[in-house]
């Protein structure tokens, strides 16, 4: 039995659907059918090569360890068709893995192609579906190999001989130089017609197209393009089509920590990373995902807005009761393995000031405001109103007490400043004088209340000690001037004080083994997402070298593929966390952004200030502020 890879010895494969994460060693570990929130019908990622896996490789190097990985793998071009390529003594092999964009039944083909000499290969496909729970019944039909199980059929096609023994697909053949194998793996509901079988070669071409359309969208062009695109393109691959919903990541209980508990199911639409998200998209060029996140969003709120919940299913189900799964043994045996997620029913009053940036935002790129997006606004800011004083499970959803987050105020203020923007733009037609007032009391009691004028800094929460590092974006919304001292005493805070000593930021102090802030024990890795934000925040105060250097070490952090997970454990020097990570990646996004717009102004602290400037002498740099956040500027 292998070990378990790292996380970040996975590659991405998807359909906008649903994706699959493919091993070096060859391993299919993880795959969800027929959406991202479906059950696994390979859950090895979470368990052992019993829970479902497909592997294929050379017969030299199946059964033994995931060390032995392939030779050297890479995406065709701007795609997400993963090339693997294996050396062998006696010839070398390409493995192509991908799933066509699809209108109909999903499919995972993978092509082998023999490249010199000749490999005896193996494919050895082990279906469980339900998470690894059922034993599916395998049979052949027409020459074709299905799986069946309850509501889900499996169909393998392929041009080799096929055998079952004890639940496994296995198909033994050799390949020479020019030759090529195809293998389709088609879903379908159990009780419907057979699905077709592809032309493998064909859905190649075409899938290589859709990708090469999709990425000349892309109007970044700094100098970090290579990583800007992959970041794009995860995202694109975490898109939900059918819908325009965003999953957080494709994975459920890849842990914060190794063998702890810390283990979420993430394949939800988040408001907050949905918006943030779509907020990177928009600033790179894409504006399509941001009009179908938009009706995405009218139908999830439905008629009622006064209710809204921070996440939703990808089509809008409410319902994401979390539960447990107790046949897993977990990541490396970090359990629980939890499928839904309780965060469900808290209350984050910071995604009110993401949702309505991300509408200010795609109002900014083009994207007209519609009218029903107007009610929806309109009622969202006026809940937002009544509740805005209430303490929140905050942007990091505590599973302790709630708190007066000082983020969830700050993002409470976003939400009224840009309401101002859009009714001044004439987008929405509201009363301007309340929503003024409205952001200057909010503005007042986050300064007044949130502030620690003897460290200097902003706090977590209204009269903590902890700091955290969401407090890094104050500067980014315009809520106060990156020249102002409390921003300055901020960033320097959260580098002291949530450091690991080597530049690198957690996102807030936890306890190990005694119950933290957040309600749990355990500890966990340094947050991709927040330092992302602390080069941001470096870069706006006007240290851009030093941001560019740690925006420059966290691109190193990236696996050879270009992926990012939720975190890093800079002790190990591996990626924690579920996998990829929209948060992540959409921060990389940002950053490069931010740090290609301060390129083209001066690289002093009056230049960063510049790109935040008031838009009038109304607009005090100690009063709320409705100076642009860089993204716009």
């Amino acid at each position: 039995m292998k070990r378990h890879p790292r996380i970040e010895q996975y590659g991405l494969i998807g359909d906008m659907q649903t994706s699959a994460h493919v091993c070096d060693d060859g391993s299919m570990d993880w795959l969800c059918l027929p959406r991202f929130d479906s059950p696994a019908v390979f859950a090895g990622l979470l368990g052992t090569q019993k829970h479902g896996t497909w592997r294929i490789a050379p017969t030299a190097a199946a059964g033994r360890s995931s060390s032995d990985a392939v030779a050297e793998r890479q995406y065709r071009g701007d795609s997400l068709v993963l090339e693997s390529v294996w050396r062998t003594q006696t010839g070398s092999v390409r493995v192509l893995d991908f799933m066509p964009p699809r209108d109909g039944a999903p499919q995972v083909i993978r092509i082998i192609e023999g490249l010199t000499g000749e490999v005896e290969m193996i494919s050895t496909m082990r279906p469980r579906p339900g998470y690894g729970s059922v034993s599916p019944w395998i049979h052949e039909v027409g020459g074709r190999m299905v799986a069946e199980a309850g509501a889900d059929a499996l169909w393998l096609d392929t041009c080799v001989p096929q055998a079952e023994k004890d639940g496994v697909v296995v198909s033994a053949f050799a390949i020479s130089a020019g030759q090529s194998v195809a293998f389709v793996l088609s879903w379908c509901p159990s009780h419907a017609p057979a699905p077709e079988i592809p032309d493998p070669h064909a859905a190649l071409t075409e899938t290589l197209a859709f990708w090469q359309d999709w990425t000349q969208e892309c109007t970044y062009d700094g100098p970090y393009r290579e990583a800007v695109v992959r970041s794009s393109i995860a995202l694109k691959a975490m898109t939900y089509g059918p819908s325009g919903g965003i999953v957080a990541a494709p994975t459920t209980s890849l842990p914060e920590e190794v063998g702890g508990g810390r283990n979420w199911d993430y394949r939800f639409t988040w408001l907050r990373d949905a918006s943030t998200t779509l907020a990177a998209l928009l600033g790179t060029g894409y504006r399509q995902e941001a009009q179908a996140w938009r009706r995405w969003l009218l139908r999830a709120a439905a008629g009622d807005p006064e209710n809204l919940q921070i996440m939703y299913g990808i089509t809008g189900e409410r319902d994401l009761l979390e539960r447990e799964l107790p046949w897993l043994p977990g990541y490396e045996g970090s359990s629980p393995v939890r499928v839904g997620n309780g965060a469900a029913d808290q209350l984050q009053l910071d995604v009110y000031g993401e949702v309505i940036e991300t509408l200010y935002l795609a109002h900014q790129s083009g994207v007209a405001h519609c009218a029903d997006t107007a009610v929806l606004h309109q009622r969202l800011i006026e809940h937002l109103a009544q509740r805005w004083q209430e303490p929140d499970e905050g942007i990091w959803e505590i599973r302790g007490a709630r708190r007066h987050f000082v983020h969830s105020k700050v993002m409470a203020w976003v939400a009224v400043d840009r309401t101002i923007r859009l009714t001044e733009a004439g987008a929405l037609d509201m009363d301007l004088a309340p929503l003024v007032e409205l952001r200057a009391v909010i503005h007042r009691e986050v300064c007044d209340k949130g502030f620690d004028p003897v460290r200097n800094t902003f706090t977590q929460s209204y009269g903590s000690k902890e700091v955290d590092a969401a407090t890094l974006l104050i500067p980014r919304t315009g809520f106060l001037p990156p020249d102002d001292p409390r921003v300055i005493g901020t960033v320097d805070a959260v580098r002291r004080e949530l450091s690991t000593g080597d530049g690198l930021v957690y996102r807030y102090p936890t306890c190990g083994k005694d119950v933290g802030v957040d309600g749990l024990t355990g500890d966990e890795g340094t947050f991709f997402l927040c330092n992302f934000w602390l080069v941001d925040g470096l870069a706006l105060t006007g240290r851009i070298d030093e941001a560019r250097a740690l925006f420059e070490r966290l691109l190193t952090l990236r696996n050879d593929l270009g992926f990012l997970a939720e975190e890093y454990d800079p002790v190990q020097q591996r990626q924690l966390g579920n996998f990829p990570q929209a948060f992540s990646h959409m921060g990389l996004i940002q950053s490069a952004l931010l740090l290609q717009q301060m390129a083209m102004h001066s690289h002093s602290r009056h230049g960063a200030v510049a790109l935040l400037a008031p838009r009038s002498a109304s607009h005090s740099a100690r009063q709320p502020t409705a100076g642009l956040t860089p993204q716009h500027a």
